[in-house]
């Protein structure tokens, strides 16, 4: 059986090769590397150009001091071309490509010239390695624009010393330094080893380019490794085959908590191509092993089939008891009363409220959902007594590493994780429970096992989006001016101290912050059930709430949408003053106008077919929303069009950058329509897709029309902050094409179809 790394996924034997080198340096302490040493290291390929970029301005001293360079990401330059490692996990969400164009737009060079392999698992090295909240690109910006800089400024160095010209006579342009007065040029290859041979310029001395000079960025690029997911390659986790590898599967208990009190293992392990069957008592973390039965088979589908066989008497005592009926009833009684928690307060809201010549008051719900990514989460594990290495498509690879080493008593530096390309994460990667469950299933298995989890189990112990309610009550005086606002957040607890993961509402929610009058307040109401980051978390339904009951304030005054949002925006500032990652009412009003404009606001509609509008802040992203609908005698819907309208920086790929934003409306569109999960007795009630009915490809809207704010401001993500919007969109212009108010997700409950 093939050997999958990630470096192997691919033909290209010189890809391997670097890999390999990679693999090398990322395996050396930062205090043992210096520029000779570097330049060793990538002698098997041919002498060439390795740079790389430090860590923090205190390590970038420390190395100097020590006359050598502390390592974090590499640009390597040599015979064979130009190479870039990406060191952020690729989950779809097109890092992969976009992180290396950043490094290749500051060094100039030819995309075509360039090939990206994934780094090697080492935050020591590489620094954080991490991918989720939409911050891989605002977190790796000015590291990789410096990187790419100090290239090209030793590229630029070693052909002046070689033609004996002044540097400030030579410019750079597709993978190449040129000397215009006497007609030269050298390709970088060429010129790499001589580079090699300088010092690392002082990052203070770097020139990056200003947004007029980029020539790579705002362009289309198709993702480095599109070809091979095309075309069926081994890049995704579910791929993996390592010799000798058996199969698993792990039964838990379906309601959280619950641990094994027998299970009919012996016949188990009589059936056809069973190897062992046993119990894991696991270790008290949720995020890490659940108790469970483990079966270890020699091959998946025998693995499934001896599941299905399997009986297990769960001990319930401490298991989850958690029903949506009657947290859904408490939180109805209890929405009219103030929280228990205030978040925030300003002024007088009570009073405000009495002299208001307008109230209007709201409640809103919205259900648990789970993740659902295409690929089930699998990882492969090889325990080898005194080690342990993982192959894993995981969205937090240093939080996976950790954690088993913490679980089998390991050092840190006794695990290795190799990076795989995830088939969807959402938020659901970032907890590795499925890489601590393959890592015991190996150790006590004593073989290399894949563990695959069949869809049942990735709906059924998920770390699920929580479910929320808002109660909300606000005032508008005479003019249609909203004075008075307040809100009453119903949220969930494990430990009775803090919301559960995705479940918080901070003081800075829209538009509390923007108000002289406003409170908001929050409850929390135990539950067990495991709670996560979902795309986009918190915002990804709270702006439903928040953001179709200012829609209801807007009709209520009698005010055109647009012109009430930017009347509570006001003027340009960043909110809270001198926070340049705050929400900036400018760039707020500048998407929401751009916005109403491509959508064409104000125009005359047919009868039964509106606009609607919303704008969010999430993920340092400002996005507004226009979704066109209509509405027949049936209550089913037709979403036309949207158009999205974001700032979010310079635009790295705008192939990339549409796709992300497509992708957030046709999604954040199905979730609104269809998808939840019911839990009752601390059970997820639904399984499979028959009973989570995701957006089919006829349904999503034939146009999805996206722009993009030229901006100077660092970019953030994508991935995230164009999903927000899109519900209260779609749910305001229902309202103005049929009169429906829609305060509750799905829409399906509501009997609205699509």
């Amino acid at each position: 059986m093939n050997h999958v790394t990630p470096a192997s996924a691919s033909s290209d034997a010189t890809l391997r090769q670097l890999m390999a080198e990679f693999e090398t340096i990322s395996q050396t302490a930062p205090g043992e590397i210096s520029r000779r040493t570097l330049f060793k290291l990538t002698g098997a390929a041919g002498a060439g150009l390795v740079i790389a970029f430090s860590l923090s301005p205190e390590t970038a001293e420390a190395a100097a001091a020590a006359k050598e360079f502390t390592p974090n990401a590499f640009i390597r330059i040599a015979a064979d071309g130009i190479t870039i490692c990406s060191q952020k996990p690729e989950i779809g969400q097109g890092i992969k490509t976009a992180l290396p164009l950043v490094v290749a737009e500051e060094l100039d060079a030819a995309w075509p010239d360039v090939k990206v392999i994934q780094a090697p698992i080492n935050p020591k090295i590489y620094g954080p390695q991490g991918a989720g909240g939409s911050t891989s690109i605002p977190t790796s910006w000015d590291r990789l624009r410096k990187a790419g800089a100090a290239a090209r400024a030793m590229l630029v160095t070693a052909a002046a010393k070689q033609w004996n010209v002044p540097e400030s006579e030579l410019t750079t342009q597709d993978s190449k330094v040129i000397h215009a007065k006497s007609n030269r040029e050298a390709t970088y290859v060429s010129l790499a080893t001589k580079a090699a041979a300088l010092p690392i310029p002082d990052e203070k001395t770097l020139k990056l380019k200003t947004r007029d000079q980029y020539r790579l960025f705002g362009k289309r690029y198709t993702g480095v490794d599109n070809l091979q997911v095309v075309t069926g390659q081994p890049l995704f986790g579910i791929d993996v085959t390592v010799p000798g590898m058996l199969y698993a599967v792990y039964e838990k208990c379906p309601a959280t908590g619950g641990k094994v009190k027998s299970a009919n293992l012996d016949h188990i392990k009589s059936l056809p191509g069973v190897k062992d069957a046993f119990v894991l008592e696991g270790n008290g973390v949720y995020s890490d092993l659940m108790p469970g039965v483990a079966i270890v088979a020699e091959s998946t589908w025998a693995a499934f089939k001896a599941k299905r066989a399997l009986q297990v008497e769960w001990d319930e005592t401490k298991a989850s008891k958690d029903s949506w009926t009657k947290l859904s009833a408490q939180a109805k009684e209890l929405g009219p009363q103030p929280g228990k928690d205030t978040i925030t307060k300003a002024g007088d809201v009570d009073a405000a409220l009495k002299g208001a010549a307008k109230t209007l008051t709201a409640f809103y719900t919205y259900p648990f959902i789970p993740h659902a990514p295409l690929e089930p989460q699998n990882t492969t594990a090889w325990f080898k007594g005194d080690s342990i290495e993982l192959w894993a498509p995981t969205q937090q690879p240093e939080r996976g590493v950790s954690a088993v080493a913490k679980l089998l008593g390991l050092s840190e530096d006794k695990v290795t994780l190799n990076q795989i390309r995830a088939g969807g994460g959402f938020g659901r990667r970032l907890i590795n429970d499925p890489v601590c469950e393959a890592a015991a299933i190996s150790a006590r298995a004593n073989a290399p096992v894949k563990l695959t989890w069949t869809r049942e189990d990735d709906m059924r112990h998920d770390f699920y989006r929580p479910g929320g309610y808002h109660q909300f009550t606000a005032g508008l005086d005479e003019k249609g001016k909203l004075v008075a606002y307040r809100g009453h957040f119903i949220t969930f607890s494990a430990d009775g101290k803090t919301p559960v993961a995705g479940g918080n509402i901070p003081a800075s929610e829209f538009p509390h912050q923007l108000l002289a009058n406003s409170e908001l307040t929050q409850t929390m109401l135990p539950l067990l059930t495991p709670c996560g980051p979902w795309r986009a978390p918190r915002s990804n339904a709270v702006a439903f709430a928040s953001q179709s009951f200012i829609h209801e304030l807007a009709v209520l005054g009698g005010r055109d949408h647009v012109e009430f949002l930017l009347e509570i925006l006001g003027e340009p500032r960043h909110m809270p003053p001198q926070n340049i990652g705050a929400l900036h009412t400018g760039r707020a009003a500048g998407v929401i106008k751009l916005a109403a404009e491509k959508a064409g606001w104000g125009r005359a509609m047919p009868k039964g077919r509106a606009l609607g509008l919303s704008f969010y802040f999430s993920h340092a992203a400002h996005v507004a929303q226009v979704a066109e609908v209509s509405v027949d005698a049936d209550k089913r819907i037709t979403v036309h069009k949207v158009v999205v309208a974001a700032d979010v920086g310079p635009i790295i790929n705008v192939s990339g950058a549409e796709n992300q934003c497509q992708g957030a409306v046709i999604d954040g569109l199905s979730t609104m329509m269809n998808l939840q999960v019911g839990i009752e007795n601390g059970r997820v009630l639904e399984g499979n897709f028959t009973e989570y009915p995701i957006l089919r490809i006829n349904k999503a809207p034939p146009v999805i029309d996206v722009h993009f704010v030229p901006s100077d401001y660092t970019p953030t993500g994508l991935g995230e902050p164009a999903f927000p919007p899109l519900a209260p969109a779609v749910a305001n212009a229902i309202f103005t094409a049929s009169g429906i108010r829609v305060r509750s997700m799905p829409l399906r409950n509501e009997g609205i179809t699509i």
